[in-house]
């Protein structure tokens, strides 16, 4: 695999021009690196060529050129193909000016044979993007060659790019048998004998066993493998142990090929009663559905992003990711391989029919540039499909594959069926049970005409297809009106079922329809929907909505004349800084750890209401059980007008807690006083701190949040002193206001600038950003206001060197951080 990344030529155009020619003038075009986004580069649009719906983001048309070297024994005696992990979107691949392949799906990988376009000397490798429909997402998708572009030169008998897949068997830790499977291709026009050896090697890096076998290859054939591991190392959860199988195809004494193929030994599967087992041990999946940006960087991801807000959210206690509603890049099932994170692979968010993306549900408004993928979907369907678990096959840490997303939604007749649409129900569906029986619902389904397209001939045809590449992982999906689901025929093509925000509905399904394996896929972020997995063994667990905040699907949101570019339902923002909602999961998923998190706000501020000197839920807001996304306005400090009545909000699963004011005990309560899990007291406001103590198992542990001073000074850290001079190595710069005594400043607000030093061509500038929903302001420039306090600024490098960072606040310097940069 060789890596061909480096050096591409790029260029926005306004209309189709023939930059897939030779001749064509590369003096106007930029010299980029690829991943690259051209969407998070450009301003964003409030104008209303875009929209809420990608985050006001623009797309745009775009050529992509680079210049490939091949030699005569290349041409002559190889097989080369050329790898686009992800392309955003509707791209025509052109090699040395013939068109290879039109590719409409931005989020598969595609994979082209070059050979036949191949001369000695210089090669051209040229993309048309077509991102044109700016708006044809419900969230933000990025533009151009996003994600990673790698060619592999073969000899002419050979084992695919995607052509090796291993499955394991075990059902303990003593033993485990390793099943490699081999496709070969042969394109010479005589058969050829090979020897084939494949040597195990163990997580830690030692020679485990060793196995080889010979196979003669007409024109294809499949060569399969067994190995046999005494007390293996299992992968699990945050146990990324992986194994790496080494094959070696040999033509007499002369090895054509060598390639290796990581893989994980576990085992898994889902109880209709008792929910998931890995390894034998019953879990909770504890997830968080993920979309694929990453803020300031857009979609064009380094992995030291990728790391830094995976290893946040472990911290909280995930362990599983839902890749809403597409496929990731390589690079993520990698890192949650090496992470030991669960991990549901998406297919699709629409098929036959379109979504409308500003406003969800099926598409009533007809607008080119909101046009997406449906157009499509029929022809490539398969072919995406396939190729995504051809690449991801052998991924130990994907579990399901999901191949829809609230689907139900596009093929409506249905829905009606529950009876949530009916005159008395108004279309509750959330929390309430559907207004029709069982077998009310079977019946109106049953009478219903029947169609060409159909959700459940789609779900089946989609089923069939993943089953013809592998039957080792359930087949999933989203369900947002499962009740109908159940009966139109589209919970007959899955192996188990996904509820989108129906726990409500846990007990009836699990009572009428007991044959398969439910659980949520899609969660608000409330401990409400956490209690009704602990209640229920057969709930495998949960997807909350959503671990980050994301970019897009905000069209509408309003706040104070500013329109949000941001959806803000995670539970940690998209800088990588927590909301109150992540220590509360971390209070319910890290539950043998001490957690005792404290937030406040101002009683008319919160969502209480004083009464008898308790706090109560105020009247006309939802109930703790029938929150949603949004957590209630917290805040991260203690600064406050003095006589002023404030809410002390504490999320701790101690089984006590006291609170006090300047070492006044002011209430003591008990974990069971509050069904909301949430601790809450309050006081006038008198300054100073509040200190929490909890006990847990008869151990105490206190919390303080202090008053601060007006912010005088700024305090820069970063998670890494030392990064590489490559796309994926990164530095993650936070800016923290400060008073004159050292407290962290957070009640305050101030516009610093981030500035860097080094000598020229070292420093790779990715952005800055503070978290806002509703922060406007371009990404590239070092200026920015902080939002509660803190910033984020994101560099790389380009070359060796040293880099000098720090921030100011007017006219004051932060201290000083030396980045060093090695090859």
């Amino acid at each position: 695999m060789i890596d061909i990344n480096n050096d591409w030529k790029f260029e926005l155009v306004d209309k189709l021009e023939n930059g897939h020619l030779f001749e064509y003038d590369e003096l106007k075009m930029r010299d980029i690196n690829v991943p690259h986004d051209y969407s998070i580069e450009q301003p964003m649009d409030w104008s209303g060529g875009s929209d809420g719906c990608v985050g006001y983001a623009r797309g745009g048309l775009a050529w992509y050129r680079k210049h490939l070297h091949v030699d005569s024994d290349i041409l002559y005696n190889k097989k080369v193909f050329i790898n686009f992990d992800g392309i955003y979107n509707r791209s025509h691949i052109y090699f040395n000016e013939q068109l290879v392949t039109f590719h409409p799906y931005g989020y598969s990988p595609c994979l082209i044979d070059v050979t036949p376009y191949l001369k000695e000397g210089d090669n051209l490798l040229a993309v048309y993007v077509d991102h044109s429909r700016a708006c044809d997402s419900r969230w933000y998708t990025g533009s151009g060659i996003y994600r990673k572009v790698t060619m592999h030169v073969l000899p002419k008998t050979y084992i695919p790019v995607w052509g090796a897949r291993i499955t394991t068997e075990c059902s303990s830790s003593q033993f485990a048998k390793v099943n490699l499977s081999m496709d070969f291709v042969n394109e010479l026009d005589y058969d050829k004998s090979l020897r084939v050896v494949t040597s195990i090697i163990s997580p830690t890096g030692d020679f485990v066993t060793e196995v080889s076998s010979e196979i003669l290859v007409s024109k294809i054939a499949e060569l399969k493998q067994t190995a046999e591991i005494t007390n293996p190392m299992l992968w699990g959860i945050y146990q990324g142990h992986r194994y790496v199988a080494i094959t070696k195809v040999f033509d007499g004494d002369y090895c054509i090929q060598s390639k290796e193929t990581v893989f994980g030994i576990r085992y898994f599967h889902f109880d209709v009663d008792e929910g998931f087992f890995l390894n034998g041990n019953n879990e909770l999946i504890k997830g968080v559905c993920l979309h694929h940006d990453a803020g300031l960087v857009g979609s064009a991801i380094p992995n030291d992003v990728l790391r830094r807000r995976l290893e946040m959210l472990i911290k909280c206690g995930t362990n599983a990711i839902r890749t809403a509603h597409n496929p990731y890049s390589a690079d993520f099932f990698d890192l949650c391989d090496e992470y030991g994170l669960l991990v549901q692979e998406e297919f699709y968010d629409e098929w036959d029919f379109p979504k409308g993306k500003k406003f969800n549900q099926k598409e009533t408004l007809y607008d080119y540039k909101f046009h997406g993928h449906d157009e499509f979907f029929r022809e490539y369907a398969k072919e995406d499909l396939q190729n995504v678990i051809r690449r991801d096959f052998n991924h130990p840490c994907i579990i399901q594959w999901s191949i829809g997303n609230e689907i139900e939604w596009t093929y409506p007749k249905y829905n009606n069926a529950t009876g949530y649409w009916s005159a008395n129900a108004g279309g509750g569906y959330f929390f309430s049970e559907p207004p029709y029986s069982v077998a009310e619902i079977r019946e109106i389904c049953s009478k219903l005409p029947k169609e060409h397209i159909e959700v459940g001939k789609t779900a089946k045809m989609l089923a069939q297809w993943t089953r013809e590449m592998d039957t080792t992982r359930p087949i999933i999906a989203n369900c947002i009106l499962p009740s109908a689901s159940y009966e139109s025929g589209y919970v007959d093509a899955l192996d188990m079922v996904g509820f989108s925000y129906r726990r409500i509905v846990y007990d009836r399904s699990h009572q009428y329809y007991p044959d398969k394996a439910i659980m949520g896929t899609e969660n608000v972020g409330q401990w409400h929907e956490w209690k009704a997995v602990l209640e229920r063994p057969f709930i495998s667990g949960i997807f909350l909505w959503t671990g980050i905040d994301y970019v897009g699907e905000c069209g509408g949101r309003k706040h104070q004349n500013s329109t949000a570019r941001i959806s803000p339902s995670g539970l940690i923002d998209v800088t990588g800084f927590d909301h109150p909602s992540f220590h509360m999961f971390k209070a319910l998923w890290r539950e043998n750890e001490p957690e005792l998190f404290i937030a406040t706000n101002t009683l008319e501020k919160s969502v209480y209401d004083l009464k008898d000197g308790k706090l109560v839920q105020r009247p006309g807001l939802p109930a703790w059980d029938r929150r949603l996304w949004s957590w209630q306005d917290m805040n991260n400090h203690f600064n406050y007008k003095l006589g002023e009545d404030v809410v002390i909000e504490v999320y701790s699963n101690c089984e006590e807690v006291d609170f006090y004011q300047n070492d006044e005990l002011i209430c003591h309560q008990f974990e069971a006083e509050n069904v909301d899990r949430i601790y809450k007291c309050s006081f006038k406001y008198k300054g100073g701190q509040v200190k929490v103590v909890g006990i847990k198992n008869g151990q105490a542990y206190e919390s303080i949040l202090q008053e601060a001073l007006p912010a005088t000074d700024i305090l820069i850290s970063v998670d890494k002193t030392e990064i590489s001079a490559n796309f994926d190595s990164v530095v993650h710069v936070v800016a923290q206001l400060k008073d004159k005594n050292g407290l962290d400043v957070n009640f305050q607000d101030e516009e610093i600038e981030f500035l860097t030093k080094s000598e020229d061509g070292v420093i790779r500038f990715l952005g800055v950003d503070n978290g806002s929903p509703m922060y406007q302001a371009t990404y590239k420039n070092p200026k920015i206001q902080t939002n509660r306090g803190r910033a984020l600024m994101i560099i790389g490098a380009n070359r060796p060197g040293i880099i000098k960072v720090c921030a100011t606040i007017k006219g004051s310097l932060s201290n000083v951080i030396d980045i060093h940069v090695l090859e």
